[in-house]
């Protein structure tokens, strides 16, 4: 009912009345997600890491198709962002990556316990409480589906842009990292579907570089490519206004938002 009220009212006065809910709602969440104990600690270890790779390269791994035309070996030495479930390529690579990060809560819930043995540090977002408990290694994110914008503070409230993709690198550019690389960020999907539609998987995986990754019973949402894409421009723009970069090493990705360059001239 609300929303229809809402597509009868001119775009600026609706936008307007979006804006406002989903800043009360943003007000209400914040108090818990900056004074709760576990996320005070989280805070704290994350102030620990702000610019503690000033003027370094990283590499985010997405988890497309175009990883398996990747010589992922060459990242051995380098700092590596894995996100979600691309630990599942641990075993063949002989090493894991340098941190690994989940924001979206199916894929948390579901992989809950494959997060907890991990031995690597881990961040996942603050709602992600309800399946993962405080940890050493753990590290609690408060992500949120609200407001657009590019956090250059990992601590705050960051936006999620619908891909963790872009969660990472906000994370990266708090850390200091001055020149990021994506890889296997494919930018494209077989399954098709309504945007963050929740849909359960009934055979191999075709979207990712492993048919177990969102195998046959797996609960997940069809990607929003269009809020992807919006998010990567912000990600864009605060780097480069930053005297920073992010390329693009994706194998045939079909992501056209950052420089695309060959993976193998930078390894």
């Amino acid at each position: 009912m609300k929303k229809a009220i809402l597509k009868t009212l001119p775009e600026p006065v609706a936008n307007s009345l979006r804006n406002a809910k989903d800043r009360l709602t943003t007000a209400t969440e914040w108090p818990n997600a900056l004074l709760h104990p576990w996320r005070r600690d989280s805070i704290q270890k994350l102030k620990d890491l702000r610019n503690s790779h000033a003027g370094e390269r990283c590499v985010i791994i997405g988890n497309g198709p175009s990883l398996r035309d990747t010589d992922l070996q060459k990242l051995n030495n380098v700092f590596t962002i894995g996100m979600n479930r691309f630990y599942l390529a641990f075993p063949e690579l002989g090493f894991a990556t340098s941190c690994l990060l989940s924001v979206n809560d199916l894929v948390i819930e579901q992989c809950a316990e494959d997060f907890r043995v991990l031995p690597i540090p881990v961040f996942v977002s603050w709602r992600g409480r309800k399946w993962i408990k405080p940890a050493k290694n753990l590290h609690y994110l408060y992500t949120s589906y609200l407001l657009p914008g590019f956090n250059k503070n990992a601590a705050g409230r960051l936006w999620e842009g619908a891909t963790v993709t872009f969660v990472a690198m906000q994370l990266a550019y708090y850390m200091g990292f001055k020149q990021v690389v994506l890889i296997g960020v494919d930018h494209n999907f077989t399954t098709k579907g309504t945007p963050n539609t929740t849909v359960v998987s009934t055979g191999d995986d075709p979207n990712h570089f492993n048919p177990a990754y969102f195998g046959k019973g797996f609960r997940w949402q069809l990607p929003d490519l269009e809020t992807s894409e919006l998010a990567y421009c912000m990600a864009r723009d605060a780097y480069q206004k930053d005297g920073r970069e992010i390329l693009d090493a994706t194998v045939g990705g079909k992501l056209s938002v950052f420089p695309r360059v060959k993976f193998d001239t930078l390894f």
